[in-house]
Formats: structure tokens, C-alpha cells, sequence
């Protein structure tokens, strides 16, 4: 049985460059029939908060990615606690007493000598006498003693990576105050539940060597790994310093559509074209693992727009309903209304402006050289209600009369009545229309 997780810290809002791990581990599960866990890495108690967790579950939500069931870290200290005995009692683990700043001058000097910044293992040459005082003194940190030799597994995405053991530092798994690290409870949990595959990002890469030696220490299976590009601004920028502005929150506020961001971050960095899907079982559907490269991704969130358009255009009037409801159009008007502007609609936000305009009035715009002609035109009108043959009417009689056609005729009428250079189709919108249109 297939199990995958997304092990978010509630530390923050989800954003584009997390949500990737969410869905190709969602996708990967759901297209075995197999279980997705969301387990919350919510050890540091100092950042961690319901606030987050709660926002991380309504954008999943959101977005339509269910998941099987909820795991908190913060609940399974007692796990953490006897899978450290165990390797304590096997000589795996040892205590260290070194502070950040001991430890930062030690890098400090290991780079100045052209070495790598790799933990030198001082604290295993203490003797007992050294320990006790240090004991007495300060509480230790606990690392996990890596064996030599190469740590090698086929991956997913990156294809066979190896790395030797010796090139990365003994990691930390549990700090003097008693947090137990990422690189030490992710792995306890996903042996504990049984997880089979795990996709994350290539930043993690050396974590992955670490916690196979961890996982293999503590008696589990090793999952198959995969690690996806890193997510790059248009320019080829990091996007560290703008994920604050590309969280899900943020999008989802200014409009975006969930179909959108599914379909776009579901192929963006693969060989496979980006199209817009129509629900989240075609995302799943059309997800292939091993199409993705290893190079960075570029992302620009402008490409979420003419995604959302077009995920607009294709919502049914059922799906529409509840906003158009909201914005106060009456329930017969609904279906007119759906079919006139769903594909002139940015935002389903743009919803509530336009009803606005049809039921409430604008006013209109008109070029200088065009005022004459709008304000007869206006007067020529009438009063609402118009029907479905009114626009055609309305223009013939302005044209035989003017000699106006074409763009000269309708673009001051549509301005008029929108105040727009461009949107729907007029004949479709003036049955709409509550009030008669005028001028500023």
C-alpha cells in the first residue's frame, strides 16, 4: 500500500514553493489508491501556532486536496524518546555540549583551511570525567553517528545520487532544550507509518542521505525518493524573498483560481505542457512522476492569470451560483447573466462589479468628438426593460441615421453603456441591463 505525507511547519502560510511537495505527494498517493497523511512538524513551540495549522488546512481544502488523516509531531515526543534509547543502547547516538558559537568558530576555521565544515566528533573523545562536568554544567545535544562509506539511492527525479557520509557533519537530532529536530522525528514518523514515497525539494537532498543511515539504524524500510526542482522567480531570482507575497492566502485573495494554481504547479519543470484541467482528478490523472527535471523552475505568478480566466469561462452555472447569488442577482437573471460574462471575467470577483454596472448604472465615458452622438444615442434608448433584439435595433437605427458603422458606431455605445473599451456580447447584455444608461 502506497503512503505519502506533506509534513508542513505551522510556523507560516503555505506558499507556491511548498504547496508542489503537497500535490505530487497527494497526486502520487491518490493515483495508487493509496493513504496521504498531513502531519504537522509542529516540535518548536515557540513558532509553531493553531493559527497556521488551521490556515494550512483551509488552503488544502481550498485547493481540494483531501487528505486521509492528521498527525501532529508535538503528540509523539514518547515515540522520539524510545527510538533515541534504542540507538543510544546500539552506540549510534552520543551527546555533545558544544554551543552555536563554539560550533560557528569551528566552521570558521575548517573554511579558512580549505577543509569542509563537517562536525569533528570532539565531543566522542571526551573522557568520562570530561562528560560528568560538562553534565553538570550544561545540558547536551544529541547527534546520530553516521557511518563511513557512500549513501546511494535511485531517485526519482534526480536519478542514482550518492554522497559520502564522511562529507556531511553527525546531524543534530535533538538540541540542548529538548526540540527534536526535523532530520530526527520526520524520519521516526515515517517509518512508524508506514510511508513509501516521499517527494520533496532538492534543498533537502543531503537531509535524505542522513535519514536513510537514521532509517535504516532504527530497523525500517527505506521510501523512494524524489526531490523536485527549486522554484525560481521569471528572471531566474530566488524567491525567498517573495514567497511572503506568492502564499496561497495571498492568491486565493486577489482572485486566483484553485484549478489554476493545480494545473500550473501539477506540470511546471516537466517535459509535459501546461493545460488547464477541469477538476482535481485530471490533475491527478495526467501527473507523471519522472517528467520532471532536475534544473530550477521558473515561476511568474502572471502565468496564473490567463489560467484563471479560462477556469472561469468552464464553471458551470451550479459552481457560479453561490457568488452570483451573493452579489445580490436575482435568481431568474442568474443564468442570463452566467452565460453573458463568464468568459469576460477576470476575477470572480469582477462578478459583483458587473452587476453593479447593470443594475445600479454607470457612467458612461464618451470620446469628445463622440458626446453629440452618445447623448442622442442615450436618448434614443428608452427606458429598460430591453430584450434580446434591442442592441441590433438600437445600432441599425444609429447607423441609418449617422452613417456610422463598425468600430465608430459600437465602441461609443459600449462605452456608454460599460464604460468599457471591450467585455461581452451587447445583444447578451442588454436584456441585463436595469437602468438607462447616461453619461458623466
Amino acid at each position: 500500500m502506497t503512503t505519502t505525507r506533506f509534513a508542513p511547519s505551522p510556523t507560516g502560510f503555505l506558499h507556491v514553493g511548498n504547496l508542489r511537495a503537497a500535490l505530487f505527494n497527494y497526486a502520487i498517493a491518490r493515483q495508487r489508491g493509496g493513504t496521504f497523511i498531513l502531519r504537522l512538524d509542529d516540535t518548536d513551540p515557540d513558532r509553531s501556532t493553531e493559527e497556521y495549522a488551521e490556515a494550512i488546512r483551509e488552503d488544502l481544502r481550498w485547493l481540494g486536496l483531501d487528505w486521509d488523516r492528521e498527525e501532529r509531531q508535538s503528540a509523539r515526543g514518547a515515540a522520539y524518546e524510545a527510538a533515541l534509547a534504542r540507538l543510544a543502547a546500539e552506540g549510534r547516538v552520543y551527546e555533545a555540549w558544544e554551543t552555536p558559537a563554539e560550533l560557528d568558530l569551528k566552521r570558521k576555521k575548517q573554511l579558512s583551511m580549505g577543509r569542509p565544515p563537517v562536525y569533528d566528533r570532539s565531543a566522542l573523545r571526551l573522557s568520562e570525567s570530561e562528560r560528568a562536568r560538562l553534565r553538570a554544567e550544561r545540558s547536551p545535544h544529541w547527534r546520530f553517528r553516521l557511518d563511513p562509506g557512500r549513501i546511494e539511492w535511485e531517485d526519482g527525479i534526480l536519478g542514482p545520487v550518492s554522497i559520502d557520509a564522511e562529507s556531511v557533519s553527525d546531524p543534530v537530532i535533538r538540541k540542548a532544550d529538548g526540540q527534536w529536530l526535523y532530520t530526527f522525528a520526520s524520519v521516526v514518523d515515517d517509518g512508524e507509518m508506514g510511508v513509501t514515497d516521499i517527494v520533496r525539494g532538492a534543498d533537502h537532498v543531503t537531509n535524505t542521505a542522513t535519514q536513510i543511515q537514521i532509517l535504516r539504524a532504527l530497523g525500517h524500510a527505506v521510501p523512494r525518493f524524489a526531490h523536485h526542482s527549486l522554484l525560481t522567480g521569471p528572471g531566474g531570482e530566488g524567491l525567498s524573498k517573495r514567497l511572503g507575497t506568492l502564499s496561497l492566502r495571498d492568491l486565493r485573495a486577489r482572485g486566483v483560481e484553485p484549478m489554476a494554481v493545480l494545473s500550473l504547479m501539477a506540470r511546471l519543470g516537466s517535459s509535459d505542457p501546461v493545460e488547464l484541467r477541469g477538476s482535481v482528478a485530471e490533475v491527478v490523472e495526467g501527473f507523471r512522476l519522472g517528467h520532471f527535471g532536475a534544473a530550477p523552475t521558473k515561476f511568474d505568478a502572471e502565468d496564473l492569470w490567463p489560467l484563471t480566466r479560462a477556469a472561469i469561462a468552464r464553471k458551470p452555472l451550479a459552481e457560479a451560483d453561490p457568488v452570483l447569488a451573493a452579489a445580490g442577482i436575482p435568481e431568474p437573471l442568474r443564468a442570463p447573466f452566467w452565460e453573458a460574462l463568464r468568459e469576460n471575467l477576470g476575477t470572480m470577483a469582477e462578478v459583483a462589479e458587473w452587476w453593479r454596472i447593470l443594475s445600479q448604472g454607470h457612467a458612461g465615458t464618451a470620446a469628445p468628438e463622440d458626446r453629440t452622438f452618445v447623448e442622442e444615442a442615450a436618448r434614443r434608448l428608452g427606458d429598460p426593460p430591453y430584450g434580446p433584439d434591442t442592441w441590433a435595433a438600437w445600432t441599425e437605427a444609429l447607423r441609418a441615421e449617422t452613417g456610422r458603422k463598425g468600430r465608430a458606431l459600437f465602441l461609443p455605445l459600449r462605452r456608454l453603456v460599460t464604460g468599457r473599451d471591450a467585455g461581452p456580447d451587447m445583444a447578451a447584455l442588454m436584456p441585463l441591463l436595469q437602468v438607462r444608461p447616461s453619461l458623466a
